[in-house]
């Protein structure tokens, strides 16, 4: 703990910062609290011949997350719906872009906005400025639609890597070829939501799964999706809500427990290859404590077939470099290896993978070595 002020020293020749963070001589202890002992203050002679100007720095802001609910999804609706009933918020407040409520006990904000999420391109920035906090991640509530109208409680991680032209909107939101860091707290939230289906029944009417990475808004904030598919009838499905509701609850430490929190130097999953549904890097996910960051299916992962003596072209490099460089910033300090579905490539293509991995530094585990 910090018990003296952060000071800015402007001298004629520069500005400096003096962090005055606290040193062990000028602490005791007393039973199970650090007590402060008087420290010498800054003297003439210790600036001696230095012309100073102090200014004291205000304490920084407490790291907020965001759980973002739109209301033109209705799926989006039931899990805002099935926040506010856990109880503990405050009343309703009213700002430019959305409804907020505040947590009475925990850095959470609970926003509802009029525009439908996917294109909510900037609302961290957004939120940051009129709300005057500062975000550590965004959840945003959402539905889930399938083509086989299959029902799922599911959540991933957003962008749209692997779609070219570079730079174009998406049909769902994003920028093509641009990836959001995902929010640490995807494995954990994966695996709760594991338990929680199973212990209400949930996992007899609905498939609890994942999915890989895809779709807007564009965000700089760790960001991750958490859906209720694939019909009206699911994602207007009380209990299907209050289930997201009660693992979310868990996972933030609303309920007084202690919240999920990333730690540096845990192991940390980039998954690539395999179906929209990644089916082995769920396997690997369930079964283990490993936190996780962006999967990417193979269609995110587009390859040309390479002429004779040449390394494939295609977008799969640039999907894979810019994942992981999105991963690595939502978790410092942590210890990156890549998972691959390796029956899903052809053997060039595994290669060219591979290589392109020990260039970056990632070492690739199996699953037999994860479970």
């Amino acid at each position: 703990m910090d018990f003296r002020p952060n000071l800015f020293v402007t001298t004629r020749q520069s500005t400096r910062r003096v962090h005055c963070l606290p040193r062990p001589d000028l602490l005791s202890s007393a039973g199970s609290h650090i007590v402060p002992r008087p420290h010498p203050a800054l003297t003439a002679s210790v600036l001696e011949g230095v012309a100073t100007e102090i200014i004291r720095v205000p304490p920084s802001r407490s790291m907020v997350t965001l759980l973002l609910a739109s209301s033109q999804d209705s799926a989006s609706v039931n899990l805002h719906r099935a926040m506010l009933d856990l109880g503990n918020w405050s009343e309703p407040k009213s700002l430019a872009h959305g409804t907020m409520h505040q947590h009475l006990s925990r850095d959470i904000h609970l926003l509802l906005i009029e525009k439908l999420h996917i294109y909510a391109d900037g609302i961290d920035s957004i939120h940051e400025k009129n709300a005057d906090c500062e975000l550590e991640e965004v959840l945003i509530l959402s539905r889930h639609v399938s083509a086989t109208n299959t029902p799922a409680l599911t959540l991933h991680a957003i962008g749209i890597p692997g779609e070219t032209p570079h730079g174009e909107v998406g049909q769902a939101g994003g920028i093509k070829g641009t990836v959001v860091p995902p929010s640490p707290r995807f494995a954990s939230l994966f695996r709760g939501m594991l338990a929680e289906g199973k212990l209400r029944g949930l996992d007899k009417e609905y498939d609890l799964t994942l999915e890989t990475t895809h779709h807007g808004p564009v965000l700089s904030t760790p960001t991750l999706y958490i859906e209720i598919g694939s019909t009206e009838e699911q994602w207007n499905d009380s209990e299907a809500g209050d289930a997201w509701a009660s693992v979310i609850s868990d996972n933030l430490g609303l309920g007084g427990t202690e919240p999920v929190s990333w730690r540096e130097g845990g192991d940390v999953m980039i998954g690539l290859g395999g179906g929209h549904y990644a089916p082995r890097h769920k396997a690997v996910l369930s079964e283990s404590e490993l936190w996780t960051g962006h999967l990417l299916a193979n269609y995110a992962l587009p390859f040309e077939n390479p002429e004779e003596g040449q390394e494939p072209k295609g977008a799969w490099e640039h999907s894979i470099r810019t994942s992981i460089e999105s991963t690595m910033s939502a978790f410092p300090g942590g210890r990156f290896f890549a998972h691959l579905d390796r029956k899903s490539f052809k053997g060039w293509q595994r290669n060219a993978i591979l290589a392109l991995l020990e260039e970056l530094g990632i070492p690739v585990r199996r699953g037999k070595e994860l479970n």
